[in-house]
């Protein structure tokens, strides 16, 4: 038996697509981005909550690879990164799902469902205004330049350490939850565990 290896594999779109009965394909995009559109039969499991799935995750690849997709491939290393840790090869899409569509390839999108910004341009925006009202307030108030300066050490802190405590908030607003109809995040793991 070989030991899992240490750095994630990277896959294209082309490379994924050629393979792509092979894999358990799991979207780590937020629940309000992957009801956007995501990759055919694509099971979503939250960046935030992999932690919970570890075992669920285990079972699926011992039975075949794990393809991991975000939106752009970022999120996406980093739950590889995740995995291999813990022992669980997967692979990541490279260019994520922006990177699939505009390769010509399917993407799901349920009848009536509205696509969401992508988390990272979530926190760009956020972070972005947040700056912006610091400095025109601290025009008025020059205590207010603080919160720019604060906005800009957690944006070191989210590029030094590779997390972002910003977009682990925004996850939480209703605008990124899933629909009322979507599936439990409990089904999925038994979907994960026993498919």
């Amino acid at each position: 038996m070989t030991p899992p290896p240490t750095v994630p594999a990277r896959l294209t779109a082309a490379e994924a697509s050629a393979r792509y009965a092979e894999f358990t394909v799991v979207d780590v995009r937020t629940p309000g981005e992957y009801v956007g559109g995501r990759l055919p039969g694509a099971l979503n499991v939250p960046l935030d909550r992999l932690g919970e799935a570890a075992s669920a995750l285990a079972a699926a690849a011992a039975r075949g690879p794990l393809l991991i997709v975000c939106a752009s491939g970022a999120r996406s290393a980093r739950g590889c990164e995740q995995l291999v840790a813990l022992g669980v090869e997967a692979a990541t899409l490279e260019g994520g799902t922006g990177g699939w569509a505009a390769a010509g390839l399917p993407v799901e999108r349920p009848s009536g469902a509205v696509a969401r910004w992508p988390m990272d341009r979530q926190v760009r925006l956020a972070a972005g205004a947040l700056v912006l009202v610091g400095f025109l307030a601290g025009l008025v108030w020059p205590p207010a330049h603080w919160l720019s300066g604060l906005v800009g050490a957690g944006l070191f802190f989210s590029g030094a350490t590779g997390t972002c405590g910003m977009a682990v908030l925004l996850a939480r607003l209703p605008y990124n939850r899933p629909p009322k109809d979507a599936r439990p995040f409990e089904e999925t793991l038994a979907r994960l565990a026993s498919a």
